[in-house]
C-alpha cells in the first residue's frame, strides 16, 4: 500500500515542484555610492522582478564578504558614469548564468537609460559544472554506502539467525552493532580520499579552502549516515524492507531536496522548510563553501552544529531502539 499509493503521490509532488530549471529568488545586493534618480528607478525595476530578492544597499568594500558568506548571490555595482558591474557567485554555475542573463535582460530593455554592463564571475570563472557536481555526489555516495549498506548488513544478520548467535556470545551487543558499522566507515573514508583526489587532479576543482575542514565535516556526515543505517535496521524485518526504506527516506529527498540537482531557492516555501531536515543539504552547503569558495572552517559552523545535532539525535534513537529490543 505504501509503494502503490503513497510513492506516486510523493513523486508527482516532488518532480512537479522541486525539479525546476528556473532560477528564482536570486539574492541581490546593490552598491550605489551616488543614488541618482536613474539609479533608483533601475534598482526598483530589478527588485520588483520575480527572479530577484533585493537584500539592500551595501558598501563597496563589503562585496567579497557578502558573496562568500552567502548573504548575496549577486552584487550590482552602479558607478558615476552610468556604468554597471555584475559580480556573481558562480559556485553554483546554473544560478550564476541565469542571474546574469536576467540582469542583462533588464538592462537591455531600458532604452531610455542605457548603461554599460560589465560582468565578473567569482569562485568559478570558467562556469564548470563539476564545481557544483562534486559536493552533491559526495553527499549522495556516502549515504548510499553508509546508511543503505549498514542497514542491509545488520538486517541480513537478523534474517539468517546469526545475530542471535552473536548476541549470546561474550561480546557486548552494542559492540557487535558498532563492529558491523566499522567496515562501511573505513570504505567511506577511502571513497572520500579518492573523490577528493579525483576532484583536484582530474576535474580541476580548486580545493581553495581548508582541506582539514572538508575532512572533518565529511567524517561527521559519515557518522550521521551510519546512524541512519543503524536506525533503519531497528525496525526493518528483512533486507527488502531495509532497501525500500533507504530508497524512500534517503535517496529521493537527497536527490530532490538537498540542492544536489536543483537549487533549494527555486522550491516552494513548504519544500524549502522540509529540506531543512535533509542532512545532505547542510553537508553540500558546507563542502561548497570550503571547497569552492575557499572559506575557513569557522564559516561553516552553522552547518557543522546542525549535522552534529542530527547525528546525536539519530544515534541515540537508534541505540534506544536496540536496547529495548535486546532487553
Amino acid at each position: 500500500m505504501l509503494i502503490l499509493i503513497i510513492m506516486p503521490i510523493v513523486q508527482v509532488l516532488l518532480f512537479g515542484f522541486a525539479m525546476s530549471t528556473d532560477v528564482n529568488n536570486v539574492d541581490l545586493a546593490i552598491v550605489a555610492p551616488h543614488r541618482t534618480e536613474a539609479i533608483r528607478k533601475m534598482v526598483e525595476r530589478i527588485s520588483a522582478n520575480q527572479y530577484f530578492t533585493f537584500k539592500g544597499y551595501i558598501a563597496g568594500n563589503a562585496i567579497d564578504e557578502e558573496l562568500r558568506t552567502g548573504a548575496a548571490d549577486a552584487v550590482a555595482v552602479f558607478d558615476e558614469d552610468k556604468g554597471m558591474q555584475i559580480i556573481l557567485d558562480a559556485s553554483n554555475p546554473n544560478t550564476a548564468t541565469a542571474g546574469a542573463a536576467y540582469l542583462q535582460g533588464i538592462m537591455m530593455s531600458d532604452s531610455k537609460n542605457p548603461m554599460k554592463l560589465e560582468t565578473h564571475i567569482l569562485f568559478n570563472p570558467q562556469m564548470k559544472s563539476s564545481y557544483n557536481f562534486v559536493p552533491g555526489i559526495m553527499g549522495m555516495i556516502f549515504i548510499i554506502i553508509c546508511a543503505m549498506m549498514t542497514s542491509v548488513s545488520i538486517v541480513r544478520e537478523k534474517e539468517t539467525g546469526t545475530m542471535e548467535v552473536l548476541l549470546v556470545s561474550p561480546s557486548r551487543p552494542l559492540g557487535i552493532i558498532f563492529a558491523k558499522m566499522v567496515p562501511y566507515f573505513v570504505l567511506s573514508c577511502l571513497n572520500l580520499a579518492t573523490i577528493l583526489l579525483l576532484a583536484r587532479f582530474v576535474l580541476d576543482v580548486p580545493m581553495s579552502g581548508n582541506i582539514s575542514g572538508i575532512v572533518i565535516i565529511s567524517l561527521l556526515y559519515l557518522l550521521l549516515a551510519l546512524s541512519f543505517g543503524l536506525l533503519i535496521s531497528t525496525f526493518a524485518k528483512d533486507q527488502a524492507t531495509a532497501l525500500i526504506i533507504s530508497g524512500m527516506l534517503l535517496l529521493m529527498p537527497i536527490i530532490m531536496l538537498s540542492g544536489l540537482a536543483f537549487p533549494v531557492e527555486n522550491m516552494p516555501g513548504i519544500l524549502q522548510a522540509i529540506s531543512c531536515i535533509v542532512p545532505t543539504r547542510w553537508y553540500i552547503s558546507a563542502v561548497r563553501k570550503l571547497m569552492i569558495e575557499g572559506l575557513p572552517f569557522i564559516a561553516v559552523m552553522k552547518e557543522f552544529w546542525i549535522l552534529l545535532g542530527m547525528t546525536t539525535a539519530i544515534l541515540l534513537l537508534a541505540l534506544k531502539n536496540y536496547k529495548d529490543k535486546l532487553g
